[in-house]
């Protein structure tokens, strides 16, 4: 029996529609797990609450969570079974912030702790039901008629569809691991953000909008502006589309065995 922590989010939520074998789903809100209608037993189990989480997680062979990396610490404490964590390409991130530190946090404790199991950092996510990166941009350049990016928007990025993040999480699940290994999960290649934005507009059936370049240190100076411009963008976001976020899949191709669609293919799913 799998133990599937952070069943109500996002990734969780899709994961626990497509497992094909008995879980557990360990939730906060035993409500919202009802309402999203899956025929899985549940126990409620705050993270913080780690009496709770351990007996949540009793009789599991298999621990999977979908819930922050920064949790890593707290489920390893509660049970000795095999894991499967889902962390973030964060982790890779300059730029020290909250979330990055909270996932090599995890990363770090999942390492030490030496147990079988994976930890996947999967990069962008897009295509989930409520996921609102994407669409909020469509929005976006929707209403604009140049879209104001930070050095132009040539930095890379390497979005992963949801579906190639379940397919990577069910085949992590599918695999005897026998020591503690950490994998990147993401799109088959990385494109500046600027294209990105491009391919967005295309599949949402609008022209792109051509390109502003505005310099990072200015848009940070206006963040709170920004963020009523940008989806989701504060000061620690504007830096981050100054960096590179490219990644080798190739150990997600050849221990997962799982080759990512197009970003062209995800994004006719998600516009669909």
């Amino acid at each position: 029996m799998i133990a599937l922590i952070g069943a109500t989010g996002r990734s969780g939520a899709v994961l626990a529609r497509a497992l094909d074998r008995p879980f557990r789903a360990v939730v906060r809100d035993a409500a919202r797990w009802r309402a999203l209608g899956i025929e899985a037993p549940h126990a409620v189990a705050p993270l913080e609450d780690g009496p709770a989480l351990a007996k949540a997680l009793e009789g599991a062979e298999l621990v999977v969570s979908c819930a922050h990396a920064r949790h890593a610490p707290a489920i390893l404490a509660a049970t000795r079974v095999p894991v499967v964590l889902m962390g973030s390409t964060r982790r890779h991130s300059r730029w020290p912030d909250a979330h990055g530190d909270g996932v090599r946090a995890g990363e770090a404790a999942f390492l030490a702790d030496g147990r079988p199991g994976v930890m996947l950092h999967p990069t962008m996510i897009y295509g989930a039901q409520g996921e609102n990166n994407v669409q909020r941009l469509a929005a976006l350049m929707r209403r604009l008629p140049a879209l104001p990016l930070p050095g132009g928007g040539r930095a890379l990025v390497q979005p992963i569809h949801q579906s190639d993040v379940t397919r990577s999480l069910l085949a992590a699940i599918g695999i005897a691991h026998e020591a503690p290994r950490v994998l990147i999960v993401a799109g088959p290649e990385a494109l500046p953000y600027r294209e990105f934005c491009a391919e967005v507009a295309r599949a949402a059936g609008y022209a792109p909008r051509p390109v502003l370049p505005v310099p990072a240190g200015l848009l940070m100076a206006i963040a709170p502006v920004a963020r009523l411009l940008l989806p989701r963008v504060g000061r620690d976001e504007i830096r981050r589309l100054t960096e590179d976020k490219a990644f080798s899949i190739s150990a997600m191709r050849e221990v997962l065995g799982v080759h990512p669609i197009p970003l062209a293919e995800g994004l006719r799913l998600t516009f669909a």
